[in-house]
């Protein structure tokens, strides 16, 4: 009796035991592709779109913004660069080198006179520019020895400066002399303070004697015998340019070229 209750016993837990197994295998199973509700071409999309890595998927590189351009810089200033002097020329005739501000030259007792303060601008190797402070006027000297003032800077403005004897200072033209003999032209004053003609005017006669007394120094912009040029076009174009002042400046600059063209046969001959 107690073998056959046993029997039954393993018998059922091994009925149990298949039971169990045999539902382990059916869920183990796949679906079988006639029973899928998908269709095939749905299921070979879905294949290979699961393969296929999208191109989207990547993050695309930030384009950052280019960095805004620095300004460009400002043009540059030309800063004055020349050493010069403010000074006040007084001559062995006992007179002070004056400017009046309409540009006429003569000599004056008046020490303190606020015309006769020039600017000697240093333009060359001992060549130096005579500027009124006051009436901002060039010295210059023409073709026929008379000394003018002219508001832009030429070749007729340029002087050398030399130290004479007992420290006395003489300024010549370097542009112009004599034909003959090549003695230079200078500036001078008369027992009366009036102005001579340089080809008059010797350099061993106190007319041309001259004493610098500086009052200080001062930095100067480089004068530029382009001023001459751009006066011209500005008075060409502009209308109301007065007339005159464009004859004068256009009979100057032509006096200048001739007088470069006359003497370039003089120093080929030399």
């Amino acid at each position: 009796m107690a073998a056959a209750i046993a029997s039954s016993l393993i018998r059922q837990k091994r009925q149990a035991r298949e039971s169990n197994s045999d539902k382990v295998a059916t869920n183990k199973r796949r679906s079988s592709p006639s029973k899928d509700p998908r269709s095939l071409c749905e299921r070979h999309i879905f294949s290979v779109f699961s393969k296929v890595r999208f191109c989207s998927g990547k993050k695309r590189p930030v384009r950052r913004k280019p960095a805004d351009s620095p300004p460009s810089p400002p043009p540059p200033v030309f800063l004055p660069q020349l050493k010069g002097i403010v000074t006040r020329l007084f001559s062995e005739q006992g007179f002070f080198l004056q400017m009046q501000p309409e540009g006429a030259i003569s000599g004056t007792k008046d020490e303190n006179s606020d015309y006769t303060l020039f600017n000697l601008i240093p333009v060359g190797l001992r060549v130096v520019a005579i500027q009124g402070v006051k009436a901002a006027l060039y010295v210059a000297m023409n073709a026929e020895g008379f000394l003018y003032t002219s508001d832009v800077f030429t070749p007729e403005c340029k002087f050398k400066e030399s130290v004479f004897e007992n420290y006395y200072v003489i300024y010549s033209s370097t542009m112009y002399r004599q034909h003959e003999s090549g003695r230079a032209w200078f500036l001078g004053l008369n027992k009366e303070g009036i102005i001579m003609k340089g080809n008059r005017v010797k350099k061993t006669k106190p007319c041309s004697h001259f004493v610098p007394r500086p009052i200080e120094v001062c930095m100067y912009k480089e004068p530029s015998l382009h001023e001459l040029e751009e006066k011209l076009l500005k008075s060409s174009r502009s209308p109301t340019m007065n007339s005159g002042v464009h004859v004068n400046s256009t009979f100057l600059l032509f006096k200048i070229t001739q007088q470069f063209v006359d003497r370039v046969p003089a120093f080929a001959s030399r």
